[in-house]
């Protein structure tokens, strides 16, 4: 029998189709009644205007200053409107920079928060927050930044960009990869995670795809998923963040495409130290190693490939493979310069793992 600890996180999930109206009655329940509309310059004329007509008086003042990297400043200057406003809770809606920047001034002012996530990587479900400040990103855990309330509407996923879809679902497949080999790993959230990457996959539909027909090139071979399989696609999007997300930190373009690329080759780094976790990767993705299915998966769909595709210099690889070596992040194997170095030159290249 395992021996095990798991602490369940605190939050009220709201999921459904056009569920957007439902923030308000969420404020009444938490006993608030001025939100500072919190999302960025894309969501601003769309979603977020949903948004504030829905909360009518409710919402006193709309900030679309959230850019990526949870910069410091931004956050600073965002707290004056938050300050000038008398705003007693934070509603955001967007993707992970917007919910980063909910999270930072939740973090520095406890105030409560309602998200409404319009991607698929899973940050609004975890007390984790990454944060830039003169260029250096930091990572806090607290339960301070863990947002109350998560409504999910799915119809604010519907008109993504094919190729945002594609790297953020590969993105929420990387923190599934992750819970499975994290230190902190345990049977409940190693079981939400492997469900969350197969999300009841198929052959032709690998992984977290069945979930985003939008995002593949011939949707036709898989059939319109139903709540239950977004359902599931979202359940495992509860991570622990390990060493595939924190690599692709130290690289000069620190995005959701600079993830969609690593991930594969950190699979394969970590394959001899975690192998039974790659092994259930593997068995959700339908396939017999897992980094060359996250690969393929990759691949197949479009996404990038290599570190060169999305404007990386092959000048960046030693700065990125030293600052690397400075992180305090666990793994389960040891970080080694000469390895993380070759890792890197693989994905530069976009070469398949073997």
């Amino acid at each position: 029998m395992e021996a095990f600890e798991y602490t369940a996180l605190p939050a009220r999930v709201v999921f459904g189709v056009g569920t957007l109206p439902r923030v308000a009655d969420k404020m009444n329940a938490m006993g608030c009644k001025r939100a500072l509309v919190l999302s960025d310059p894309h969501h601003a004329s769309v979603g977020a205007t949903r948004l504030m007509q829905a909360l009518g008086e409710k919402a006193v003042h709309l900030s679309a200053d959230a850019v990526m990297h949870t910069p410091a400043d931004v956050t600073e200057r965002v707290m004056k409107k938050l300050v000038a406003c008398n705003a007693d809770c934070l509603v955001s809606l967007g993707g992970g920079s917007t919910i980063g920047l909910g999270k930072a001034l939740a973090l520095r002012t406890d105030l409560p928060q309602i998200v409404l996530p319009t991607t698929y990587a899973g940050s609004e479900a975890t007390p984790i927050l990454g944060e830039t400040d003169g260029g250096r990103k930091s990572t806090i855990r607290s339960m301070k930044v863990l947002p109350e309330v998560i409504v999910y509407d799915v119809e604010l996923t519907y008109g993504l960009p094919q190729s945002l879809s594609l790297v953020s679902g590969i993105n929420a497949i990387a923190h599934g990869v992750e819970a499975l080999y994290a230190r902190e790993a345990n049977p409940v959230i190693s079981n939400l995670a492997e469900q969350g990457i197969a999300a009841r996959s198929d052959a032709r539909c690998p992984g977290l795809f069945r979930t985003l027909p939008i995002a593949m090139p011939d949707p036709t071979p898989c059939s319109e998923p139903g709540p239950a399989d977004r359902a599931s696609a979202l359940s495992g999007c509860r991570f622990i963040t390990s060493y595939a997300t924190f690599l692709a930190g130290p690289l000069v373009f620190r995005t959701r495409r600079t993830h969609t690329v690593i991930l594969p080759h950190a699979a394969a780094y970590n394959a001899s130290a975690a192998p039974a976790a790659l092994d259930r990767v593997a068995r959700a993705l339908g396939a017999s190693k897992a980094a060359g299915a996250l690969f393929d998966l990759a691949a197949t769909n479009g996404a990038p490939t290599s570190l060169r595709q999305i404007g990386m210099s092959e000048s960046d690889l030693d700065k990125a493979a030293d600052a690397a070596l400075q992180s305090a992040y666990w793994n389960p194997r040891p970080i080694e310069l000469d390895p993380i170095r070759a890792l890197l030159e693989e994905a530069f290249h976009g070469r398949r793992p073997s």
